[in-house]
């Protein structure tokens, strides 16, 4: 809400930053607005002006048996790997945060890497300790692979959240 006490520069910021804002978030929607109408275009290609109207990609879509298998298979490993990544994330950044212990900031870095190491390389030596154990091609593999890619975006997350946390008032509700 706008201050009837705010100085002129003060309500110019006030404008100013809403609009950029508002700038920003067309930027990042803009792209979904534009791809969503070539969804029901009726022609071959994905061009504006739309050829027509017509459902036959999503028809497409539900009708190919690798479609649905691959949708399949993402229905199974990602809410499995979004909990996995929770659990486990939430945990590590309660540890990191609240304990001190030596070598806890090489802990923070083991636990970090999946960051800055390539998509690739985690692919291969993933595919490489799974493929000797029989679980290459499974989805337990696909489960935890994925998982180890979440954790360290939930324990930044947590750990921020927790570094501002005020642990008395927990043991004065309790």
């Amino acid at each position: 809400m706008l201050s009837p006490y705010m100085s002129p520069v003060e309500r110019v910021w006030f404008y100013s930053l809403r609009i950029l804002c508002g700038l920003i978030l067309l930027f990042l929607v803009l792209p979904v607005l534009v791809i969503v109408p070539l969804s029901f275009n009726s022609g071959s290609f994905l061009v504006y002006p739309l050829q027509g109207f017509s459902l036959q990609w999503y028809q497409d879509f539900f009708a190919s048996a690798e479609w649905m298998r691959a949708l399949k298979n993402s229905v199974i490993v990602a809410p499995a790997a979004t909990v996995l990544a929770m659990v486990f994330g939430t945990l590590a950044a309660i540890g990191l945060t609240r304990g001190d212990f030596p070598g806890k900031s090489l802990v923070m870095a083991l636990v970090i890497s999946p960051m800055v190491v390539p998509v690739v390389i985690i692919g291969v030596a993933s595919y490489l300790f799974f493929a000797p154990l029989g679980l290459g091609n499974s989805f337990v593999s696909l489960i935890v692979v994925h998982a180890v890619l979440g954790v360290p975006f939930v324990i930044i997350t947590v750990s921020a959240t927790l570094q501002g946390f005020n642990y008395n008032l927990v043991r004065a509700a309790a």
